[in-house]
């Protein structure tokens, strides 16, 4: 059995892996727990955890509360938004989002308040919601806990936008409402020193579309889990991601689509690039398509672009299909350097060789951006990616 989405059948957990890991059959099989003490912290052997620098995130696995002043909150919310706190057990808190590891239980757990934005039953919203965290010193301890509701028939876009540096746990849970169609773009532009462990989870009703975007520029160490499933027939969940790693950069992104109900539909796109010593990019994506899930069109899909020797990047698409009755399913993953006939075909146009490599990053990358569909944002992350492009040595 390969480790790329292969079913172990005998037992869920092969405790005998050949580099000591413990392997999971199944994403949907991963202990889930409210309670922080039900999680081990992490050595780093246990499936969920080898690509991940560990070691390094031992203040983010402590049972610790956030520090006075860590991380800022900046809201720009439209008038009909209802903005609230929910305390713990306090409803839908938790309504959506079971910890499925040690930082997000942290999270779940010693955040007092959580913050809550309500989208009414039939709203459309002309302008974003957005929440701009801002960390407040490196190694500051941050945790965060967000739920959002979009109701019946609403359409709307959130964005959640992460800035400067802490050491930040961030749990955000999301209910899409039956006919919604909800947006959720979350952007870490972190500083060098910050490390972000998040949860994202999403339940989508009958008949609703829900797309979130994540975006990885910045950041020490950044490791963000998006799981979606779904609560009624016909919803469908477009994840999309894009990153890029510089010298130095672990960025990790896990997303898992839960195929629970008949006739839904889901599409993951990935995109990253990498540049420089031992920056280093994961992306593990999961699709379980259960017995009952008649119906079910699904696809995923990961794609790297190396720039430079030295960089890493870890692709693991995984799908387990339970019935055969459904529309379709596939998985695909690539990761390599530029592509010659590209560049051959540009430079033939009189393109010099570092334009035409710039050129295919950048539209490579602009894939995603594009999804996010709200133009001021899309324009400040292009700028971004080209000053990230500036700065590379391969280009």
């Amino acid at each position: 059995m390969s480790e790329e989405g292969e079913t172990l059948l005998d037992s869920k957990v092969d405790k005998h892996h050949s580099h000591g890991t413990e392997v999971m059959a199944s994403r949907a099989e991963r202990l889930t727990s409210f309670t922080v003490a039900d999680f081990k912290v992490p050595s780093g052997f246990e499936e969920e955890w080898r690509f991940t620098p560990v070691k390094k995130l031992a203040n983010l696995f402590s049972e610790t509360p956030s520090e006075q002043g860590a991380a800022s909150y900046q809201v720009e919310i439209p008038s009909n938004i209802v903005e609230r706190a929910l305390a713990v057990n306090q409803a839908p808190r938790g309504t959506v989002l079971v910890p499925a590891d040690r930082a997000a239980a942290v999270a779940s757990a010693d955040v007092a308040e959580a913050h809550y934005f309500g989208i009414p039953a039939d709203a459309e919203l002309t302008e974003p919601l957005k929440l701009t965290i801002t960390g407040q010193g490196e190694g500051r301890r941050a945790n965060s806990h967000c739920v959002l509701e979009a109701g019946a028939n609403s359409r709307a876009v959130v964005i959640l936008d992460h800035h400067g540096s802490a050491d930040f746990n961030g749990n955000l849970e999301i209910i899409v409402g039956e006919g919604a169609e909800l947006t959720v773009v979350s952007v870490q532009r972190w500083e060098d020193t910050a490390k972000h462990l998040g949860q994202h989870d999403a339940a989508v009703g009958k008949d609703a579309k829900f797309k979130h975007v994540a975006v990885s520029l910045g950041g020490a160490i950044v490791r963000l889990n998006v799981n979606a499933r779904y609560a009624g027939e016909g919803a469908e969940a477009e994840l999309f991601g894009l990153y890029f790693a510089d010298a130095g950069q672990h960025l990790e992104h896990r997303t898992f689509i839960d195929h629970n109900l008949p006739n839904s539909k889901s599409n993951v796109l990935y995109k990253g690039a990498l540049q420089g010593a031992d920056a280093h990019t994961v992306w593990v994506g999961d699709v379980l398509i259960q017995k009952q899930a008649i119906g079910t069109d699904s696809y995923e899909k990961n794609q790297n672009l190396i720039l430079t020797d030295g960089a890493r990047a870890d692709s693991v698409p995984n799908l387990e299909i339970e019935t055969g009755l459904i529309e379709g399913a596939g998985h695909a993953s690539s990761t390599g350097r530029f592509d010659d006939e590209h560049l051959f075909y540009l430079m033939a146009r009189g393109i010099s060789e570092r334009d035409a490599r710039r050129l295919v990053v950048r539209g490579y990358l602009n894939e995603i951006i594009q999804k996010i569909k709200v133009p001021a944002l899309e324009e400040e992350l292009a700028a971004a990616l080209e000053r990230e492009l500036e700065a590379s040595g391969a280009l």
